[in-house]
Protein backbone atom coordinates (compact mmCIF):
# COMPACT_ATOMS: atom_id res chain seq x y z
CA UNK A 1 0.00 0.00 0.00
CA UNK A 2 1.16 3.25 -0.70
CA UNK A 3 0.68 6.02 1.67
CA UNK A 4 -1.01 9.02 0.49
CA UNK A 5 -3.71 11.59 1.53
CA UNK A 6 -7.09 9.68 1.25
CA UNK A 7 -5.18 6.26 2.39
CA UNK A 8 -7.31 4.03 4.46
CA UNK A 9 -5.10 1.94 6.75
CA UNK A 10 -6.89 -1.27 8.42
CA UNK A 11 -5.14 -2.45 11.62
CA UNK A 12 -6.38 -5.36 14.33
CA UNK A 13 -5.22 -4.09 17.85
CA UNK A 14 -5.19 -6.70 21.16
CA UNK A 15 -6.16 -4.80 24.04
CA UNK A 16 -6.40 -7.19 27.15
CA UNK A 17 -8.36 -10.31 26.55
CA UNK A 18 -9.80 -8.49 23.16
CA UNK A 19 -8.73 -7.67 19.74
CA UNK A 20 -10.81 -4.14 18.34
CA UNK A 21 -10.77 -3.51 14.82
CA UNK A 22 -9.19 0.08 13.88
CA UNK A 23 -9.30 1.77 10.58
CA UNK A 24 -7.55 4.98 9.88
CA UNK A 25 -7.73 7.24 6.93
CA UNK A 26 -4.75 9.76 6.18
CA UNK A 27 -6.70 13.30 5.94
CA UNK A 28 -3.73 15.47 5.14
CA UNK A 29 -0.33 14.29 3.46
CA UNK A 30 2.59 16.60 3.05
CA UNK A 31 5.69 15.27 2.88
CA UNK A 32 8.55 15.83 3.92
CA UNK A 33 6.82 17.90 6.68
CA UNK A 34 3.50 16.44 8.04
CA UNK A 35 0.91 13.69 7.83
CA UNK A 36 -2.44 13.45 9.90
CA UNK A 37 -4.39 10.71 10.24
CA UNK A 38 -7.95 10.08 11.66
CA UNK A 39 -9.96 7.43 13.36
CA UNK A 40 -12.60 6.16 11.18
CA UNK A 41 -13.20 3.11 13.23
CA UNK A 42 -12.23 1.77 16.34
CA UNK A 43 -12.21 2.50 20.11
CA UNK A 44 -11.74 5.85 20.64
CA UNK A 45 -14.60 8.27 20.30
CA UNK A 46 -12.25 10.52 18.49
CA UNK A 47 -8.52 10.31 17.43
CA UNK A 48 -6.73 12.59 15.24
CA UNK A 49 -2.68 12.33 14.98
CA UNK A 50 -0.33 14.13 13.69
CA UNK A 51 2.99 13.00 12.81
CA UNK A 52 5.42 15.49 12.33
CA UNK A 53 8.87 16.39 10.59
CA UNK A 54 11.47 18.84 10.87
CA UNK A 55 15.49 19.66 10.61
CA UNK A 56 17.71 20.06 13.65
CA UNK A 57 21.12 19.83 13.03
CA UNK A 58 21.14 17.92 9.94
CA UNK A 59 19.02 15.43 11.80
CA UNK A 60 15.50 14.83 11.13
CA UNK A 61 13.46 15.28 14.39
CA UNK A 62 9.88 13.74 14.12
CA UNK A 63 7.16 14.91 16.39
CA UNK A 64 3.80 13.74 17.34
CA UNK A 65 0.32 14.71 18.50
CA UNK A 66 -2.65 12.97 19.34
CA UNK A 67 -5.72 14.15 20.08
CA UNK A 68 -8.34 11.72 20.84
CA UNK A 69 -11.49 10.58 23.34
CA UNK A 70 -12.91 7.54 24.88
CA UNK A 71 -15.99 6.67 24.77
CA UNK A 72 -18.69 6.23 27.55
CA UNK A 73 -17.67 9.61 29.11
CA UNK A 74 -17.36 9.20 33.27
CA UNK A 75 -16.14 5.66 32.81
CA UNK A 76 -14.17 6.51 29.72
CA UNK A 77 -12.23 9.02 31.56
CA UNK A 78 -11.62 6.63 34.58
CA UNK A 79 -10.17 3.83 32.02
CA UNK A 80 -7.63 6.15 30.77
CA UNK A 81 -6.58 7.40 34.29
CA UNK A 82 -6.18 4.05 34.88
CA UNK A 83 -5.00 1.93 32.03
CA UNK A 84 -5.49 3.79 28.51
CA UNK A 85 -2.72 6.51 29.22
CA UNK A 86 0.02 4.29 30.19
CA UNK A 87 -0.69 1.63 27.24
CA UNK A 88 -0.27 5.03 24.96
CA UNK A 89 2.82 6.24 26.57
CA UNK A 90 4.44 2.47 26.35
CA UNK A 91 3.63 2.28 22.32
CA UNK A 92 4.99 5.62 21.73
CA UNK A 93 7.68 5.17 23.68
CA UNK A 94 8.35 1.61 22.26
CA UNK A 95 8.32 3.26 18.45
CA UNK A 96 10.91 6.35 19.75
CA UNK A 97 13.47 2.90 20.50
CA UNK A 98 12.79 1.32 17.68
CA UNK A 99 13.54 4.26 15.54
CA UNK A 100 16.07 4.91 17.53
CA UNK A 101 17.79 1.33 16.50
CA UNK A 102 16.96 1.63 13.13
CA UNK A 103 18.45 4.84 12.94
CA UNK A 104 20.98 6.07 16.01
CA UNK A 105 20.75 9.63 17.03
CA UNK A 106 24.42 11.04 15.73
CA UNK A 107 27.28 11.60 18.28
CA UNK A 108 27.86 14.95 18.87
CA UNK A 109 31.29 16.46 19.05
Amino acid sequence: MELSEGARLEYRIQWTAFTIPWVTRITRWRPPVEFVDIQEKGPYAAWIHTHRFSSQDGDTVMTDQVDYALPFGPLGRLVHRLRVRRQLEGIFDYRRRVIDEIFPPRATT
